[in-house]
């Protein structure tokens, strides 16, 4: 641990002198234990972005005296600091997202009686069946059970671009079948 520690101190002095070797040892060091210890707070996404804007943040204050401890500890405080910080973005984030559709929703029904409604549910089905099966496969697997492009790509053994463009064909084809209904189909299937 001490010697741990006196490595740090050393690569921490060459990297206040702007050595990217240093910066590149520390990185190779610190990511891994930065991006695990995210992954216990927040999604894997989100951990990579903050181990790599903490290690990121260290290099752009490299001049600064900001350890005070232990690097380790000093980096793991900022990765736990960070990782509530997008909590937090994230819970402001739904709040306003769901008053967001409380109030389409709201104004839809009032604008919408349930005959237009049930219409519309209809007709999207209708319009889905006729779709090309390729394109109709892909859609539902994103739109219905919320799978991502990747997984998509890997269940149909192929490319993400190849599930993309099909995303997006179908629903060219659903906004031109379903024209007449076009706001509320835009609000249910979040276009």
């Amino acid at each position: 641990m001490i010697e741990a520690q006196h490595t740090d101190i050393l690569l921490l002095s060459k990297l206040k002198k702007g050595n990217t070797k240093a910066f590149d040892a520390l990185f190779r060091k610190y990511y891994p234990l930065l991006y695990t210890y995210g992954q216990k707070f927040v999604s894997m996404e989100n951990a990579e972005e903050i181990a790599q804007d903490t290690m990121l943040w260290l290099w752009e204050h490299r001049e600064e005296e900001i350890i005070q401890t232990s690097l380790v500890k000093y980096l793991l405080k900022a990765v736990y600091r960070r990782a509530l910080n997008r909590i937090e973005q994230e819970k402001i984030k739904l709040l306003a997202d769901t008053h967001y559709y409380h109030d389409i929703v709201e104004n839809v029904l009032e604008e919408q009686d349930l005959c237009t409604i049930n219409d519309l549910i209809h007709r999207l089905n209708e319009a889905i069946r006729n779709l090309p099966a390729t394109y109709r496969e892909a859609f539902l697997m994103h739109r219905f059970k919320g799978m991502t492009h990747k997984e998509i790509a890997d269940h149909l053994d192929v490319s993400v671009q190849t599930v993309n463009y099909r995303i997006q064909s179908a629903v060219k084809l659903l906004v031109v079948e379903l024209k007449d209904y076009l706001p509320l189909l835009l609000f249910l299937l979040k276009i």
